[in-house]
């Protein structure tokens, strides 16, 4: 009796320590486990990362460092770290801090309104790891340029605005072959054959919608000036754009931060393959990143005789239409009187 009793005490004992044992192992496991007040925070481990390298990123969120690695070594997260962006929660535990830090959550890249590569560079840049200089390699790539019909000059074209997702731990290069595969989902056999129409390549469509986009805020109002400077075109004359001169101008200044809202006669005559007064056809690559709309507008322009337009000054956003020289005069002169009362001098 005396040592059935000895057993029954050591295994109660036992049982005991188990259960202790058990229940302070499970308070390590699922005990919420973070430290930052947010709801929510990303937290991004660069190419190339070690275990070492993501205890360093994860410090700063993880409350007790030594209870996420006994859940980290116990699910072989130290042997296959991966690299990208991960999403942790407020009050996560061990086990969801794991499964997190495998998850690579994608970036949703959305971009419009970029006056020129560099600046759409350092956008892209500033959402994923690679940086503006890698990108702009990258889009700048002679071989890529060759094979898929671009040049420096021209190759803002292949950007169509829109919300992507992509991996914040996309290369460059890769980043430059999505945008690619965008360009061609978006130039359908059927937008190909409307470009024809209008006598235009898909990349002399971009290059027009930039223009177009510049011209106008209104959208409604876009196929009627595309209408205009596909009329121009066929006429053989000058476009005649002032944004392309002011484009023209922060090039040749190397300031794209300045604001021009009055083009002079000195302007006009600036030698510059991106002056449209003084040279026929197109400029050499888009002054700026056009979207959809502008894009439709020249492929589907308004059908009008008109040659010339300025801005309203009865509807603002808008312009005035004129089929003729002496029309146009008077509309001309409408605004040039009203933006001088105003003080508009540059």
């Amino acid at each position: 009796m005396k040592l059935k009793k000895i057993i029954t005490i050591t295994a109660v004992a036992v049982i005991s320590v188990l259960l202790i044992y058990g229940f302070i192992l499970i308070s390590q496991i699922f005990s919420a486990n973070t430290k930052f007040e947010e709801k929510e925070v990303y937290v991004h481990v660069p190419t190339g990362s070690n275990y070492s390298d993501v205890k360093k990123i994860l410090e700063p969120y993880i409350k007790n460092f030594d209870n996420f690695e006994l859940v980290a070594n116990k699910r072989s997260y130290p042997e296959n770290v991966k690299s990208g962006r991960f999403l942790l929660k407020k009050d996560m535990n061990n086990i969801d801090l794991v499964r997190a830090m495998r998850s690579n959550i994608p970036v949703k890249l959305a971009f419009n309104n970029q006056e020129r590569l560099e600046n759409f560079a350092g956008r892209v840049g500033s959402e994923i790891e690679a940086d503006s200089l890698s990108l702009l390699k990258a889009f700048r790539d002679p071989k890529f340029l060759s094979d898929n019909g671009f040049n420096e000059e021209n190759v803002f074209a292949m950007f169509i605005p829109n919300t992507y997702e992509v991996y914040w731990n996309t290369s460059a290069e890769k980043f430059r072959d999505k945008m690619i595969k965008e360009y061609h989902k978006f130039w359908t056999p059927e937008r190909i054959e409307q470009a024809k129409k209008q006598g235009l390549t898909p990349v002399q469509v971009s290059i027009l919608a930039s223009i177009v986009h510049k011209e106008s805020v209104k959208k409604d109002e876009r196929p009627r000036i595309a209408g205009v400077y596909l009329n121009r075109l066929r006429l053989e004359m000058p476009l005649q754009a002032d944004p392309t001169v002011i484009y023209a101008l922060k090039l040749r200044d190397n300031n794209f931060d300045q604001v021009i809202k009055r083009v002079f006669y000195n302007d006009l005559v600036m030698k510059s393959p991106y002056n449209t007064y003084i040279n026929i056809g197109l400029p050499p690559g888009p002054i700026a990143m056009a979207d959809i709309t502008a894009l439709e507008a020249v492929l589907n322009p308004e059908k009008n005789d008109y040659i010339y337009f300025c801005a309203s000054v009865d509807r603002f956003g808008y312009h005035e239409f004129a089929s003729n020289y002496a029309d146009h005069t008077k509309n001309a002169k409408k605004y040039s009187d009203w933006i001088a009362s105003q003080g508009v001098t540059r």
